[in-house]
């Protein structure tokens, strides 16, 4: 599959970003987990997108490539800031807002925020509203870039990645700088001010051996916003979820975003 990838640069506020642009036609921006970016773990997803006529937007988090700006004192809010300058400046004016894994609060704050700007939202590998410390630890451990490599990786074994999954693969790409600054701003922010994602319809994407989403708390989210939730679950992955089955996220997400927009 050809890559198709431009690179842009925006400036805000105080703010600058690096942005990557694939393909033409509907927007998806996409966010990635805590401390890391938006390259490498999502361009067979962002070239299976293009290839389905839609233009997928992956900001840098502030700290990572050429997106700089204030590291401190950010809330969820000024992220979402972020993203709905990418939107106005790259998009038709409106896009889906795809939040993985730590990603997903920042776009529920989007679609909060900025409702005129967002489609829909994709929520992939969303963590549940109680997770056992002993998870909870493990981006952590595996973003500390000091710690003995074995360290690393049974984090990410027990975190991120299904049996029998290559979790060596999430041994690069980590940003602690970013992702300090995004933990901090997750306790700047109350739940209350993002977690019912505005009025948007949302898509629900679980992997069925992910941790942080055990199986009872599979219907939470649907429980919490009704029938503006469709729920999906992935087979044979964990918290990672696109490098484990890229595949199956790229469908399910062309899938629902046609269905949206017809």
């Amino acid at each position: 599959m050809a890559e198709t990838r431009h690179t842009y640069r925006i400036s805000g506020k105080d703010v600058a970003l690096e942005v990557y642009a694939d393909g033409a036609g509907p927007a998806l921006v996409v966010l990635p987990s805590y401390g890391r970016g938006a390259a490498e773990d999502f361009d067979f997803f962002a070239n299976t997108l293009s290839a389905a006529g839609f233009k997928v937007l992956r900001p840098q988090p502030r700290g990572i490539a050429g997106s700089k700006g204030k590291m401190e004192g950010l809330s969820l809010h000024d992220q979402a800031d972020d993203v709905a300058l990418v939107i106005r400046e790259l998009s038709d004016g409106k896009a889906v807002v795809l939040g993985h894994a730590f990603g997903h609060g920042v776009a529920k704050t989007v679609a909060a925020d900025y409702p005129s700007l967002v489609t829909g939202v994709i929520v992939a590998a969303a963590q549940c509203s109680s997770v056992s410390p002993e998870i909870e630890r493990t981006p952590h451990q595996a973003c500390d870039l000091k710690a003995p490599v074995e360290e690393r990786l049974a984090a990410l074994r027990k975190g991120f990645f299904a049996p029998n999954h290559d979790a060596t693969i999430w041994l690069n790409g980590w940003y602690p700088e970013t992702m300090q600054m995004q933990v901090s701003s997750v306790g700047r922010t109350a739940a209350d001010e993002f977690s019912r994602a505005g009025n948007a319809p949302l898509l629900e994407i679980i992997p069925d051996s992910d941790p942080f989403k055990p199986r009872p708390y599979w219907g939470e989210l649907r429980q919490q916003l009704g029938d503006r939730v469709t729920t999906e679950i992935i087979a044979d992955a964990s918290h990672a979820l696109f490098p484990e089955q890229p595949q199956r996220v790229a469908a399910m997400t062309i899938e629902w975003y046609r269905r949206l927009i017809s």
